[in-house]
């Protein structure tokens, strides 16, 4: 078993067997996704983030787990442009019928999955801490979705799974042009 360094909100986290800088907790109820239990993963952090940040990234859990459903709908409208700009993109044959039918915008949460998060601190800028949360989707199986939160207070990205925790960075441009981050 790895190290383990103790979060005041969700407890024992245990340092990964392969990459040493990615530290995963015990799966965590979820109140933004109906009490689903998920890992939290640190990832990128050293014993020495740990020491200087962990009390900023537990205020970012906190935040974070205080998130009901009601803020899952408010950016409905963000994952939807999502699911139809690729669509716009690519052809895809294998489309759920009910997907491509579907009525409604928020109809496209019953193709959501959250399978992971991932708490990361901003390499640049702001060196913010950004809480990810990865899912795959019915609409993406190379990408699948990311659901980005600043301080786990409010999404400032809704996009593909790609690395990046804000437009700006993933489009190297002012953290002011980046539409969701600017606003926060």
């Amino acid at each position: 078993m790895g190290n383990q360094i103790t979060s005041q909100v969700i407890g024992q986290l245990t340092q990964d067997d392969t990459y040493e800088d990615w530290w995963k907790s015990k799966e965590i109820t979820i109140p933004l996704f109906n009490n689903q239990k998920l890992p939290i993963t640190f990832m990128n952090w050293t014993p020495d983030d740990f020491q200087a940040h962990l009390e900023e990234a537990d205020t970012a859990l906190r935040n974070f787990l205080h998130l009901t459903i009601d803020d899952l709908n408010n950016v409905t409208d963000l994952v939807y442009k999502n699911y139809t700009d690729f669509m716009d993109e690519v052809i895809y044959d294998g489309i759920d019928p009910e997907m491509a039918n579907m009525t409604q915008n928020s109809d496209i949460w019953k193709f959501v999955y959250p399978t992971d998060i991932y708490i990361s601190k901003r390499h640049r800028r702001d060196k913010d801490i950004y809480i990810s949360v990865a899912c795959s989707c019915g609409w993406d199986d190379e990408h699948g979705l990311q659901l980005v939160f600043r301080q786990g207070k409010k999404v400032t990205r809704v996009s593909g799974e790609d690395g990046h925790l804000t437009e700006a960075d993933a489009w190297n441009k002012p953290d002011e042009e980046d539409e969701l981050l600017s606003k926060f």
